[in-house]
């Protein structure tokens, strides 16, 4: 258990100093453009480095003015975990159990890069805000187990961000982290056959949905398109951030972080 000391402790440093500078700045556009919206939806590509910085900046931000759930494209079966080592002294016992699930307990890289040591050090970085008082709660709002295909799986994962959004206190905010595909409101024209006709935001237009791309100007996401591998992004020339409008836009804003890089996946 001392290595999960040493990988949550060196990347807490790196936070300190990664935040103060891109992920602080995208942070700031986003809330500009979002305003008083309550439920954030934060279009990612899976498995980087910079998108935890980035999301634990924004509960760290939002969290100073109000309570704010952090939705994770986890099985909603963590959720108990999550909650569980959010309210613990994240001693070793605490980080035994979070990283001793199924969810986080990997043979091999042909995942989706949800699974990182990134994404862990930013839950531990949540548990350090609540425990300074911040109301904060992370859940889980994915599927257990990917049955009846890609459509299926957003149908009820809207439902289960539906239920959560009922729940939320009048001065609460959610932040849902997902992919990008999932965080569209409409299904641009073109697209694949396999790719779902009403993506998950779609469905939750009626409610206070403010949705968001993450992209970056350069770098590399992992991608699992043919085998899972560190994939080169396309370069973008973006001088700042882009709103969105009409009914048929599949984001509100579309951000652009000066570079993404492969997170480090969860040991075997």
């Amino acid at each position: 258990m001392h290595s999960i000391f040493r990988w949550t402790t060196a990347l807490l440093l790196a936070l300190g100093m990664a935040l103060s500078a891109h992920a602080d700045d995208t942070a700031a556009q986003i809330r500009q453009h979002a305003g008083d919206h309550r439920l954030l939806v934060l279009g990612e590509f899976h498995g980087t480095r910079e998108t935890p910085l980035l999301v634990r900046q924004l509960v760290d931000d939002y969290s100073r003015t109000g309570p704010v759930l952090l939705a994770l494209e986890l099985p909603r079966g963590e959720t108990s975990t999550l909650r569980d080592y959010l309210a613990s002294d994240g001693g070793e016992k605490a980080r035994q159990h979070l990283r001793g699930r199924a969810f986080w307990t990997v043979r091999d890289d042909q995942h989706d890069g949800r699974r990182s040591r990134d994404m862990l050090a930013m839950i531990e970085s949540l548990r350090v805000l609540k425990s300074q008082g911040r109301v904060i709660d992370v859940v889980g709002y994915d599927v257990n187990a990917s049955k009846g295909g890609n459509q299926v799986r957003d149908d009820l994962m809207a439902a289960e961000l539906r239920r959560l959004n009922r729940g939320l206190p009048a001065s609460a905010r959610m932040l849902v982290l997902t992919g990008n595909v999932h965080a569209m409101l409409r299904r641009p024209e073109g697209m694949p056959p396999e790719m779902q006709r009403r993506p998950m935001a779609s469905q939750l237009r009626d409610l206070d949905i403010y949705s968001v791309r993450l992209g970056a100007q350069r770098g590399q996401t992992w991608g699992c398109a043919g085998g899972c591998m560190a994939r080169p992004l396309r370069e973008q020339v973006a001088t700042g951030p882009r709103v969105a409008a009409g009914a048929e836009r599949p984001y509100d804003l579309w951000v652009w972080m000066p570079e993404l890089s492969v997170g480090t996946l969860v040991d075997p």
